[in-house]
């Protein structure tokens, strides 16, 4: 490190980002250090200058002043403790690495992929994940307790993880074909990251299975590249990437700092359910159901209430609120409501012209008092706070 001759200090922090460059997800959590730092520290990045990789093995010896890394093995956790220097851990791969780490709440995550499959009216699932991984076996434990509310079960099936591990990508793939054609469908699969659920998809295409109508599949941390690329798009929870780098960013600044108070444990809500084509489907044994689904979305952007319903399906209010809670899980109002709020929320990332009253009115709502509290409810925010 350069010391400046004249005050004996350093001019600027040394910090290395121990992270793969270019995965989108991870491009969030570096877009979020750097603001950070763009505000609140005077910092110089290292990187590896051939890849766009550096592990944190390569910083045995390095003379620097921090790390934000990804910690996923044994060997790597060895030399990170070995260190001589603050260290933000971003890895969920080992439960008690002992450094202090910026992580998603995972088990939320598992709760969100959850209700978006019970939206969609599956009364069958299953869950795709790894062993002796911790991230994943959080999200697994958020996926089914949010099942057990409603008393439904869910179908396992772990495999090892590739985690440093020399091993051909297919490894397993026969075994993953025989677990999906096992399961009695139509299923809602989730996984516990992008590329498994872009394996899920692949498999189904080999064994005939149809996605999303006879398996539809959700993961987490929605990387773009992965995401989009799958035949057809995979839906995925957001890991909330660049609030993790702004906090992970502010831990280490503080750790570099001398402040000793600072928690070991820092957990960050999901962010929103990326929907797409993998499970984009309504998933229920009663037709007329699905034509009142069906005509809440077709007319979301007018005025209609409940009692509109029933003479679009022809049976009375009560069996109505039945099979809406039968089904899907919720209240015929709370359904359009939340509606209503995607259709809103749709709007107000698409165009920043459009003023709060307009965005109200094209999403069905009679008044922005009325979208307020909608948002409320389904978003715990007001629209302008998502805006």
């Amino acid at each position: 490190m350069r010391i400046d001759s004249h005050t004996n200090e350093k001019p600027h922090k040394e910090v290395a980002l121990a992270l793969p460059a270019g995965v989108p997800h991870l491009e969030r959590v570096l877009h979020g250090i750097r603001i950070y730092s763009q505000k609140h520290g005077d910092w110089v990045f290292v990187a590896s200058p051939e890849t766009h990789f550096m592990s944190v093995t390569s910083l045995e010896g390095w003379d620097g002043d921090g790390v934000i890394a990804l910690v996923n093995t044994p060997d790597e956790l060895e030399v990170a403790k070995s260190l001589n220097m603050p260290l933000v851990n971003l890895s969920g791969v080992l439960e008690n690495a002992g450094l202090p780490r910026v992580r998603v709440d995972y088990e939320e995550g598992g709760v969100k992929a959850a209700d978006h499959l019970l939206e969609r009216g599956f009364q069958r699932f299953a869950f795709y994940g790894l062993e002796n991984v911790w991230y994943s076996q959080l999200y697994r434990k958020g996926f089914e307790k949010r099942l057990s509310v409603f008393d439904l079960k869910c179908e396992g099936y772990e495999v090892a993880s590739s985690i440093g591990v020399k091993q051909p990508w297919r490894h397993g793939a026969d075994q993953l074909d025989e677990w999906l054609t096992s399961l009695e469908g139509p299923v809602g699969i989730m996984t516990a990251h992008d590329p498994r659920g872009a394996m899920v998809i692949q498999a189904c295409r080999r064994v005939g299975l149809r996605v999303p109508h006879d398996v539809a599949v959700i993961s987490a941390n929605n990387d773009t590249n992965i995401c989009e690329f799958c035949d057809p798009p995979l839906s995925s929870v957001d890991r909330n990437g660049e609030e993790i780098g702004f906090h992970a960013a502010s831990l280490l600044d503080r750790l570099m700092k001398g402040e000793r108070s600072a928690p070991l444990e820092t957990v960050l809500p999901p962010g929103a359910v990326m929907a797409r084509e993998s499970t984009n489907i309504l998933s229920v044994e009663e037709p007329l159901l699905e034509k009142a689904v069906e005509y809440i979305n077709s007319n979301i952007g007018s005025s209609f209430d409940v009692d509109d319903l029933v003479g679009v399906v022809g049976r009375s209010r009560r069996w109505i609120e039945y099979a809406f809670q039968r089904y899907l899980r919720r209240s015929p109002h709370r359904y359009i409501n939340e509606a209503r709020v995607k259709r809103a929320c749709s709007l107000l990332s698409g165009d920043d012209s459009l003023i709060l009253k307009e965005v109200a009115s094209m999403s069905g709502f009679s008044s922005t008092r009325q979208m307020n509290h909608a948002f409320k409810s389904v978003l715990d925010k007001l629209p302008r706070d998502f805006k």
